[in-house]
C-alpha cells in the first residue's frame, strides 16, 4: 500500500515537473517576417522575462499546420476569416489569444498612377486563397472598378469569387496568384492587390504607394495571435497577448509603420 502511495506521489510529481518545464520552455511563435516578427522581436526587447522564440515563416509553409502538429505553440500572421477557413480545411479548432493590428489590403501599380488611366481588358492580380480573394474583390468594388452581386454586402460573412462580379465596365481580367508572389508580378500586370505584410516585405509603403487602400474602420481582417485550445490559458500565451495589445506596442506599430499597419489598441490619451 505504501509502495502504491509512493508510486502515485511519484507520478504526480513527474506530471507537476513536466507542466512546470513546459511553462518554463521558450514560447515558439510562427510569424511572417514583416511586420509580425518585427513586432515580436520588439516585445523581446521590452519584456525580457518572456522567453520568446520567433519562427519566421517562409513561402509555402502553413503556420496552422505547424500549430496543429505541435511544432510551434502559437502563430501570428492571419485574420479570423482566414483562420475559420483553415479550421475547416484542417479539421482542427484553434483559439484566438489576442487581436493585434490591421494591415490594410492595397491596390498597387507600376504602370498606372491612378485608376482613370486603366485601359480596357486590364489585368489585375489578386490573392488565390478564398478569404483574401473575396477581400480583394470587395476592395475593387469599393474603388468602383467592379460591382458584385447585391447579395454580397458584408466582407466578414460572405465570400465572393470572380463569378459574382455583375458589372465590370473595363472588362478587367482577374488573375489569381499565390499571395507572396503578387509583388513580383507588378511589372507584368496593370494592377496588383497585395496583402499589407507582403507589400511591406517588397519595400512598398501602403499608406503612400497604394492607389486604393482598405478602410481600417469596421475592418474584420485584424491580425490575431492564435494558439491551441489546450494552451489558451498558458501563462506564456497570456503574457504575450498582454504585450501585443499593450499601449507600448501599439505606439511602436504607429511610429514604425506610419499608417501602413494600424494597431487595434486605442492610442494613449
Amino acid at each position: 500500500m505504501k509502495y502504491a502511495a509512493f508510486k502515485l506521489a511519484g507520478v504526480a510529481l513527474s506530471l507537476s515537473l513536466a507542466w512546470t518545464s513546459a511553462q518554463a520552455a521558450a514560447l515558439r511563435v510562427a510569424a511572417d517576417p514583416v511586420p509580425h516578427a518585427e513586432i515580436l522581436n520588439y516585445i523581446k526587447k521590452i519584456d525580457p522575462s518572456l522567453d520568446l522564440k520567433v519562427v519566421e515563416l517562409t513561402s509555402g509553409v502553413n503556420a496552422n499546420e505547424l500549430l496543429a502538429s505541435g511544432d510551434v505553440d502559437a502563430n501570428y500572421f492571419q485574420h479570423v476569416p482566414y483562420l475559420k477557413d483553415q479550421e475547416k480545411a484542417l479539421g482542427k479548432t484553434f483559439a484566438v489569444a489576442a487581436t493585434v493590428h490591421i494591415e490594410p489590403l492595397g491596390i498597387y501599380s507600376h504602370k498606372h498612377k491612378d485608376f482613370s488611366s486603366l485601359p480596357e481588358n486590364a489585368t489585375v492580380a489578386v490573392p488565390n486563397n478564398t478569404t483574401n480573394l473575396s477581400r480583394a474583390l470587395f476592395l475593387l468594388q469599393a474603388q468602383k472598378l467592379i460591382k458584385l452581386d447585391p447579395k454580397f454586402t458584408d466582407p466578414a460573412t460572405t465570400l465572393a469569387t470572380p463569378k459574382d462580379i455583375v458589372e465590370n465596365p473595363k472588362h478587367l481580367k482577374i488573375l489569381e496568384i499565390e499571395s507572396p508572389q503578387i509583388p513580383r508580378s507588378l511589372d507584368d500586370v496593370d494592377l496588383a492587390v497585395i496583402n499589407g505584410n507582403y507589400a511591406l516585405e517588397a519595400g512598398l509603403v501602403p499608406a503612400k504607394d497604394a492607389l486604393g487602400l482598405e478602410s481600417a474602420e469596421h475592418n474584420p481582417y485584424a491580425n490575431i495571435l492564435v494558439t491551441n485550445p489546450q494552451l489558451a490559458n498558458d501563462p506564456r500565451i497570456k503574457a504575450l497577448a498582454k504585450d501585443l495589445t499593450s499601449p507600448q506596442v501599439a505606439e511602436f506599430i504607429r511610429q514604425h509603420y506610419n499608417g501602413s499597419v494600424i494597431p487595434v489598441a486605442a492610442p494613449q490619451s
